[in-house]
């Protein structure tokens, strides 16, 4: 069995993160993804974000475009735009994630790739959506947390708000277009019929943030930040472990709902009388006094590494995370073990730690390969899809088309 999206063709014009994670989604799950970047030096990513050579790819782009293949087009010229009206007359889906009407400037909207092409997926990220009155506006990762509520309710009570360190505003709208663009290739296969697909990155954000909207749903007030503790009614909080590190925690909860935990986590700890006391004997009792709890509990972790204390209380049953900083998670050995972060051999940057897919389908599972080269298959691509011939490309090549 082959893949679950192979035979699948994307075209793909998108670039930095939004567009790329979804993209990189589908070409994990088989699809054939065609990136498109223009000259001289292609996606902007290329270059960007503690880039240590800027004679290379950056680990941030090699870390959102695997599985793909790259041609050069000079979409500003007549022979290029009329590549890539060709590719997208060959595609299933065309992603996009360009400003404001530069698609429709370039003569490659939905509009005119729909009259080309009748039945394919055309996905689009934008900012703030292609209508309402924020739609012209820029909009990045933080701008996205900003106006979605995310930022209002993370950091500590009397802090100022704070940025989520995941990237929930990029890579999370990127997956919230693989969704749309799977479930209108399903409507597709029905009524066959094509369709635009759009995802605001504002709005995925506050998808994501939508269950932090019930309590404002519920007394009409905004959420206030509270920091590391739960909000549910349970305790939880950071704990200090053993070490001079900034990264020496392990993030531990208590449910409400269960008193297996608590009680585990007195034996483990040697204060079995926890359980009689008043301060910490039921759910309310422990969320009220999660300080002088957290305290209890450090001057037993502090005593012991954050990886010794995860086991010590995972292993009975208590939801407990060491904090991984970056370089840890990349050795991982649970991570490693599953293949979710492996190394990986590029032409320029030799061998590296990639972080793979986190979807596995049990019939077709994800072959990884390496981000592409710029321009890498430029030739490949057009004779082989786009119908020109060697002598074609040749030209083009010499008139600074691709």
């Amino acid at each position: 069995m082959g893949q679950a999206l192979e035979g699948i063709r994307v075209i793909d014009f998108t670039h930095d993160q939004a567009g790329p994670a979804c993209t990189q989604m589908l070409a994990w799950l088989g699809a054939d993804v065609i990136k498109i970047e223009r000259p001289p030096h292609g996606d902007r990513a290329r270059r960007l974000w503690f880039n240590d050579n800027p004679d290379i790819d950056s680990f941030f782009f090699l870390l959102l475009n695997s599985n793909k293949r790259s041609i050069v087009l000079d979409l500003k010229t007549a022979e290029g735009k009329e590549a890539a009206r060709r590719l997208v007359s060959e595609a299933d889906v065309v992603a996009e994630n360009l400003g404001p009407g530069v698609m429709e400037r370039l003569g490659l909207g939905y509009e005119a790739v729909k009259a080309l092409n009748p039945k394919v997926i055309y996905a689009s990220v934008k900012g703030f959506g292609s209508y309402g009155p924020y739609s012209g506006f820029k909009c990045f990762e933080p701008v996205a947390q900003a106006t979605s509520g995310a930022m209002s309710v993370t950091g500590e009570a009397d802090g100022p708000p704070l940025l989520n360190g995941a990237n929930i505003g990029d890579s999370g709208t990127g997956m919230h277009l693989a969704i749309a663009i799977l479930g209108a290739l399903v409507q597709r296969e029905r009524a066959g019929i094509g369709q635009l697909v759009e995802v605001a990155m504002q709005e995925a954000v506050l998808n994501l943030t939508r269950v932090k909207f019930t309590p404002t749903l519920a007394t009409g007030k905004p959420l206030a930040r509270t920091g590391n503790r739960s909000l549910s009614g349970a305790y939880a909080d950071i704990i200090r472990c053993a070490g001079e590190g900034v990264n020496e925690y392990v993030y531990l909860m208590l449910p409400p709902d269960n008193a297996q935990p608590f009680e585990a986590m007195s034996e483990i700890i040697g204060r079995p009388e926890l359980r009689q006391d008043e301060r910490f004997n039921t759910p309310p009792a422990r969320a009220k006094n999660a300080a002088g709890l957290t305290e209890i509990i450090e001057s037993w972790t502090k005593s012991r590494p954050k990886q010794e204390v995860m086991v010590a209380f995972a292993s009975r049953g208590i939801p407990c995370g060491a904090v991984l900083d970056t370089g840890e998670v990349l050795a991982d050995p649970h991570l490693r073990e599953r293949g979710t972060v492996f190394d990986l051999d590029h032409p320029t940057r030799g061998r590296f730690a990639m972080i793979g897919s986190p979807v596995r389908l049990s019939e077709s599972p994800v072959a990884p390969r390496r981000a592409p080269l710029y321009g890498e298959h430029t030739e490949e691509v057009l004779t082989g899809l786009a119908g020109y011939s060697a002598d074609e490309v040749r030209r083009m090549r010499e008139t600074g088309a691709i």
